[in-house]
């Protein structure tokens, strides 16, 4: 059955939307985004963008590094480049340098509280990267319900901070769905239940949040568990939101946990602390010449 949503219609949309990805957006993003703007959601329409997109990155009418695959990636590197000694006695200046002025205190040290944002989305990693690594706060893409071995390896995090007299928080941000929905009470379960009492804050996806940006909604799928007992009318996924309005939110949702004026205590600190790392490391780099 013939719709409006052609190659040429996608193909005109995503490079409106791809604009917004400077980091690059994975097929399923680009195909939730324009299910928020109006396409059907369902197979038969993901499949079309697959293949709209193929051809348009062919084509070169879309740029081959628009789109990222975070399922495959690459370990290790083959270098064959030659190098100049000059080059590397250049480069060794600058680390030295940037070793001279890179003391720092830990962000979250004198915080209360200890954070790390939880995202149901591996796809969104890209998104939630910037504000996180900006806070220096921890980003765990749990892909849906996480393992035991991850949930294991988070309560060895968790558990470590809780020595050090901090409340652990998780802000978790997920699809408005059945299981989406669910995932904060079973993370939070699961981990008290290894022996740390971590707060799981939802962020988002939430109603309000859905009404206030207009995000169209579909029914839950009925392979979901969780649908028989679901109330929530329609469902909506976190990729329908603009990237530039998560990073948003999540920035708003560290900044609301974080005491500025301890922070500038830390800096106080930090400033005095990187003076005598300096000229440790100065009387160090005499002594080798010596």
């Amino acid at each position: 059955m013939k719709d409006e949503f052609t190659r040429q219609w996608i193909t005109e949309k995503a490079q409106e939307i791809l604009a917004s990805y400077p980091s690059g957006v994975t097929i399923r993003q680009l195909h939730y985004r324009l299910v928020a703007i109006g396409m059907t959601n369902d197979t038969n329409h993901y499949k079309r963008v697959v293949t709209a997109m193929t051809k348009a990155r062919w084509d070169n009418i879309v740029d081959m590094e628009s789109f990222i695959d975070r399922e495959r990636s690459m370990y290790g590197e083959t270098k064959d480049e030659e190098k100049e000694l000059e080059d590397e006695i250049e480069n060794a200046k600058d680390q030295i340098k940037a070793w001279m002025r890179a003391y720092g205190l830990n962000r979250w040290s004198n915080q209360p509280i200890y954070v790390e944002v939880w995202i149901e989305k591996k796809a969104l990693q890209g998104v939630f990267e910037r504000p996180c690594m900006r806070n220096s706060v921890g980003l765990a893409p749990c892909k849906g319900y996480p393992s035991i071995t991850f949930l294991h390896d988070a309560y060895n995090r968790f558990e470590n901070a809780e020595g050090n007299g901090k409340e652990l928080l998780i802000l978790y941000f997920g699809d408005f769905d059945p299981s989406g929905v669910n995932i904060p009470d079973s993370l939070q379960n699961n981990l008290q239940r290894m022996g740390v009492d971590v707060t799981v804050k939802r962020i988002a996806l939430n109603p309000d949040q859905i009404s206030e940006m207009n995000l169209p909604g579909v029914p839950p799928k009925r392979t979901d568990t969780r649908t028989k007992t679901w109330t929530g009318g329609d469902v909506v996924e976190c990729d329908a939101v603009e990237p530039k309005t998560l990073a948003e939110m999540c920035e708003v949702a560290i900044s609301e946990h974080f005491d500025d004026d301890l922070y500038a205590e830390l800096e106080e600190k930090e400033e005095e602390e990187r003076q005598n790392y300096q000229k440790a490391l100065k009387e160090f780099v005499k002594d080798m010449k010596e």
